[in-house]
């Protein structure tokens, strides 16, 4: 009935749908199981995609050869670029999406491949053979063959919804769990934990009253995430923002004694970054309001999302509740929020190609890893299709490094120093982020997969070199060109900054803070008659590397300092059982068994003096 497939992929998520793209345009035959052909790229909570460092994310997933920026770009309602009075390590694209037009997308791109298929069913089991995945079982006892699997089940391996004192088993609001997975890796020798997130009610746009809420519009020029050439947003639908109160605490707080999170039933760790309501009011009891974003869900739906009221109390609590906030006096719940708790196998167990280390070709992708977050999720799924197409090709892993990508940051974060409560990627997290801005990330990683042999990548390679030789030619135009003092100094003046007293170069105008590139066109018609050729993402890139050049560099430095140790491998049977180790580095070093000296230094426990000893010992 079924061919032997190169890669399944078990699981339609945002992490599934990613991993069968990949290892569909590496070449592979693949096989998307789901349960559910109706929920392919469900947006499971928050209809939205990117964010603070998010936002990064999707864009080297892009860069990358995925489908999330572009399908994001066809379909997105709001578009934000966050954090743009900080730093440009720091600006995060943000975008709104059309929830039901965003899966539709992804269905319709993925029945397009003629290398991907298509089986619904729960998926129950892996088929193992010498230590190594050889296909699935499904719930009717179907075994089909396959030479890679790749696991990406969300919240789904025996998930349990709580709403106050109920539960039921489930990994999605009307969607049944997901059994057997678990039971069967932990047979083979794998450690599995729970974790737990949640998601807020939904509610009735039109019982709203938007007129007493503040306002929250997207950006004047909005931008995307495709480095591809995706439509331009024309029109925007507005988000708001409202808060809690002190009332709308109280009311919460009735329902605390039946309150799952507080009397014990749910044992999984929740998100640091991304608490319930109960929890912040618990947490944060000196606060008497707390923010919440009120987010449409769509073009022409009238359901919204209320960002920041995640919930697992009753419902009559929520609703309650609900209705003492400004805005939604007369609110319509649609449906209460809920906690759900769910398996995760923590990711010391992969590795770097998010291969597991017990079972041969076999790959983790996404909230199985510990993750939190759609944006994390495609990321580990990209990479894992791209590395189990690798895998059945007998040929080197594609891994990225901390400095080459976000993506390479959190893969090594998990692979490392694992996580017990659901990892969530900031910018703080990246050492490099100077380096891994959003405005350069097709330029360090589109040739990096073109190298390894992706398909249909000809247009992006010809617009990365086309990008790249137009950033050189602004950077010789800037450093050639004299400014003279009588036609900028007005200029300068109204900015606030110095007047020259002679002939200086462009470049050095634009180094000063609060220079821009555009508003020196503006002020210079001879720039604007050279410059005004250059699209405006362009011109921004070129912007950023003249400004930072000196703190560019410095990364650049520390990269390669850094990279002196990735290159010293360590041998998988290295015996780390030596005197001058101390106890707790033996320990992790023996159970993560660093693929470098470089990876080593990484992992918590670790300590300068045990790197050392270790250089000492492969003989450097």
């Amino acid at each position: 009935m079924f061919p032997t497939y190169d890669v399944i992929v078990v699981g339609a998520g945002h992490a599934g749908c990613e991993a069968a793209v990949a290892a569909a345009n590496m070449g592979s035959h693949v096989l998307l199981a789901t349960m559910n052909m109706q929920t392919i790229a469900q947006m499971s909570c928050n209809p939205a995609m990117g964010g603070v460092a998010k936002g990064q994310i999707v864009r080297e997933v892009d860069a990358l050869g995925g489908y999330s920026g572009i399908v994001t770009d066809h379909t997105m309602i709001q578009f934000r670029m966050l954090n743009k009075s900080k730093g440009p390590a720091m600006w995060s694209p943000r975008a709104q999406s059309d929830r039901m037009r965003f899966a539709e997308l992804w269905r319709l791109k993925l029945e397009a491949h003629p290398r991907i298929d298509f089986w619904q069913e729960m998926i129950t089991g892996i088929l193992v053979k010498d230590k190594r995945a050889v296909g699935v079982q499904t719930g009717m006892g179907i075994e089909i063959p396959a030479h890679t699997v790749v696991l990406t089940n969300g919240t789904f391996l025996n998930g349990i919804i709580h709403i106050g004192e109920k539960q039921f088993g489930g990994g999605r609001a009307g969607e049944r769990a997901a059994t057997g997975i678990t039971a069967q890796l932990e047979s083979l020798g794998f450690e599995s934990g729970r974790m737990k997130t949640g998601t807020p009610p939904r509610v009735d746009g039109r019982s709203i009253d938007w007129s007493v809420m503040e306002e929250q519009p997207g950006d004047e020029k909005p931008g995307k995430f495709s480095f591809t050439d995706t439509p331009a947003l024309q029109k925007q639908r507005p988000c708001h923002i409202t808060y809690t109160s002190p009332e709308v605490h109280d009311l919460l707080k009735e329902g605390f004694d039946r309150s799952p999170m507080f009397n014990g039933r749910i044992r999984g760790t929740g998100p640091r970054y991304c608490p319930s309501i109960e929890d912040k009011i618990d947490r944060f009891s000196e606060r008497d309001r707390h923010q919440l974003f009120v987010e449409p869900e769509g073009w022409k739906t009238c359901e919204v999302y209320v960002n920041g009221f995640s919930s697992s109390l009753p419902e009559d609590v929520q609703f309650r509740a609900l209705r003492k906030i400004r805005g939604f006096e007369n609110a319509k719940m649609f449906r209460p929020g809920y906690a759900i708790e769910y398996d995760y196998f923590p990711p010391i167990q992969l590795k770097a190609n998010l291969e597991t280390k017990l079972i041969d070709s076999l790959f983790f992708a996404g909230q199985i890893n510990g993750t939190t977050g759609y944006e994390e999720a495609a990321s580990q799924g990209l990479m894992a299709g791209i590395n189990a197409h690798l895998r059945h090709a007998d040929s080197d892993p594609f891994v990225l490094k901390r400095s080459e990508a976000y993506i390479g940051v959190l893969i090594d974060d998990l692979i490392n120093k694992g996580t017990d409560e659901p990892y969530r990627m900031f910018t703080s997290r990246a050492e490099y982020r100077i380096l891994l801005r959003q405005d350069n990330a097709d330029l360090r990683l589109t040739p990096r997969v073109a190298e390894i042999g992706m398909l249909g990548l000809e247009e992006r390679l010809e617009c990365v070199r086309n990008r790249e030789e137009d950033v050189l030619e602004i950077h010789r135009f800037m450093r050639k060109y004299s400014v003279d003092p009588s036609k900028i100094n007005p200029f300068l003046d109204a900015q606030g900054s110095a007047p020259l007293k002679q002939k200086v170069k462009l470049e050095s105008l634009l180094i000063r803070p609060h220079i821009t590139l555009s508003a020196l066109c503006g002020a210079l018609p001879e720039a604007q008659q050279v410059l005004g050729k250059y699209g405006e993402e362009t011109l921004e890139l070129a912007e950023v590397s003249m400004k930072y050049a000196g703190y560019i560099k410095k990364e650049e430095e520390l990269v390669d300092k850094m990279n002196r140790l990735e290159d010293v491998h360590l041998h998988p049977d290295f015996d780390y059982d030596l005197p001058s180790l101390s106890s707790e580095a033996k320990e992790k070093l023996t159970e993560i068994r660093p693929r470098t000296i470089g990876q080593a230094s990484r992992i918590s426990g670790v300590s300068p003096s045990d790197i050392s000893v270790l250089l000492v010992h492969v003989g450097r």
